[in-house]
């Protein structure tokens, strides 16, 4: 008897397993349905669709075992997906019946106000407060939640009821975010992401008796009606780009539009570095350290062309996984997530490619160019997607959630009394030093190098109906200026798509911080070299945010 994990095929399973090796604890992987009466506790977690979990199930005979278990009175976490299969059904997927343990189904977040997915960290309050004890959780800590459907809190439905343990609140809504009954304990959110909160939450399950009861909830449950605000906070994301430098070792490093390489200058005496990578510090010591600091999420971006393809360049995956194993925080890959082929011709798709990543340790994969590609096709095809997109695959297997589109966008100028371009809608008009200049905001592949004629909004709008989940909005002007965020554009392609979106390019001070949060409303923003440098500290972040009354996760 003893530890084991249900793995059913999707999303980031390595970050819990990471979880607990730090913890200390020794487990096995579920690979058959005897597994099952082996299992002295069970840990079933993932991201990813409603239906892939249920057919997963099916197809490899775990359904009816798993059922079994959960009748059986031995403890079950279920994270995520392990909470979700619990009920009836998922308006994800209709046509899949869950576990129908609990009388209830999941349906989908309404766009009222906020953007779905609910991604990000939020906060818990715990039902029956002195009666069901609290346990494993932390009302003043935030969790990471990363979801498009919710088990909706209603307190009518008696027997769906005793079941909720705690209740989140997003925008207007307030929904399930952990059950407990007996020997069923599961979480809408991810503990393995959760910073150390999220660890004591794993530490205290794990370390529980076995046989340990836990009593019926007798206690009638209330209406939670929505707070004039809710735990939701602004994300804070550290970005390292990372490429080999001149001896074929991976290195964070940093330019100005794109160029990382030392430059001479006749005012200083240090000239030997002139043309070698720029290097910052070494990817993982850095992750380690953004974590520490309290950097909601980390994104890595691999800018280097790879020698083969990214499947049999290897380093990289090495990056994520020594970072996943001591990062307790979201973790994004970008760089090279595309169809590709090995030096013998063998064809790779993007797909396989992400779910490298993802088993390494990778939370969302960063389409850049690709993205564009797609979008331009769809578009010439009447506002059809093709199907075989890297969005669109890695969507429909993981979820949109694990799908992030990189824009690089640059202004381009035009007379606004003679312009007729199909932008024209789009155009912005300068102020204060830009006073008489008019532009819209062009796509780009290629880091930058390479002008489409798609815009940033297009691109955006049509990034989202392929399948992203997230938008993460560079400005090729701002990037390395330290002259604040490009408001302008943040707040055309906030307005015009409903999947959050991350501010990034031109941060400077703590204060561009707070005053992108306030000025667009959009959901995270992202810096590098500022953090890199030490010229603004994630620390002073957090305290300005704080201080200027923006809700923020703080360090716990």
């Amino acid at each position: 008897m003893g530890l084991y994990l249900l793995d059913y095929g999707a999303g980031n399973v390595r970050s819990l397993a990471n979880s607990l090796t730090n913890l200390g604890y020794h487990f096995k992987w579920i690979s058959s349905p005897d597994d099952f009466k082996k299992a002295s506790k069970l840990i079933f977690p993932g991201v990813g669709a409603f239906q892939s979990a249920i057919d997963h199930l099916n197809a490899s005979g775990l359904l009816e075992p798993l059922k079994e278990y959960l009748s059986s009175g031995r403890p079950y976490l279920g994270i995520c997906i392990g909470l979700q299969i619990l009920f009836e059904s998922s308006a994800e997927n209709p046509s899949s019946k869950g576990l129908g343990i609990i009388p209830s189904a999941i349906e989908s977040f309404n766009h009222d106000s906020k953007s779905v997915p609910h991604m990000g960290w939020n906060s818990v309050e715990l039902l029956d407060i002195g009666q069901t004890t609290a346990e494993y959780i932390e009302e003043h800590s935030h969790y990471y939640f990363v979801h498009s459907y919710r088990a909706t809190y209603d307190p009518s439905n008696l027997l769906a009821a005793k079941w909720a343990h705690t209740t989140t609140q997003y925008g207007n809504e307030v929904f399930v975010s952990t059950i407990r009954h007996r020997n069923i304990f599961a979480t809408q959110f991810h503990p393995e992401k959760s910073g150390d909160a999220g660890l004591r939450l794993l530490s205290a399950w794990l370390s529980k008796p076995v046989h340990e009861e836990v009593p019926e909830t007798s206690i009638s449950r209330l209406p939670r009606p929505p707070k004039p605000i809710d735990g939701f906070t602004k994300r804070i994301i550290a970005c390292m780009d990372v490429r080999t430098n001149d001896q074929g070792d991976l290195v964070v490093t940093k330019g100005d539009q794109y160029d990382v390489r030392e430059k001479s200058s006749p005012s200083t005496l240090q000239t030997k570095s002139a043309g070698a990578v720029r290097n910052l510090g070494k990817p993982v010591t850095l992750a380690a350290r953004y974590s520490a600091a309290g950097a909601d999420e980390l994104c890595l971006l691999n800018i280097t062309s790879f020698r083969h393809s990214p499947l049999h360049d290897q380093p990289m995956l090495a990056v994520v996984r020594a970072a996943a194993e001591t990062v307790f925080v979201p973790l994004t890959i970008g760089g090279g997530i595309k169809d590709t082929q090995d030096p013998d011709g063998t064809p790779r798709s993007a797909l396989e490619v992400a779910g490298e990543y993802f088993r390494a340790g990778a939370d969302k994969v960063s389409i850049g160019s690709e993205a564009v590609y797609a979008v331009e096709r769809m578009l010439a095809a009447g506002g059809c997607g093709d199907g075989i997109s890297a969005m669109e695959t890695i969507a429909y297997a993981y979820g949109r959630q694990a799908v992030v589109v990189s824009i690089d966008p640059r202004r381009t100028f035009v007379d606004p009394d003679t312009y007729e371009g199909r932008h024209k809608g789009e155009l912005v008009r300068g102020s204060g030093d830009e006073a008489g200049k008019t532009w819209w905001y062009q796509s780009t592949v290629s880091g930058g190098r390479e002008l489409r004629d798609l815009s940033a909004v297009e691109l955006a709008q049509g990034a989202e109906k392929l399948g992203a989940g997230e938008i993460l909005l560079n400005s090729i002007d701002r990037d390395g200026t330290g002259l604040g965020f490009d408001i302008d554009l943040i707040r055309l392609v906030r307005k015009a798509v409903r999947i959050p979106v991350v501010a990034s390019s031109g941060a400077g001070t703590a204060a561009h911080f707070v005053e992108v949060f306030e000025k667009t409303g959009v959901e995270a923003a992202l810096a590098a070299g500022i953090f890199h440098r030490e010229e603004v500290k994630i620390e002073d972040v957090k305290e300005a945010l704080k201080n200027a009354g923006v809700n923020s996760r703080s360090v716990n």
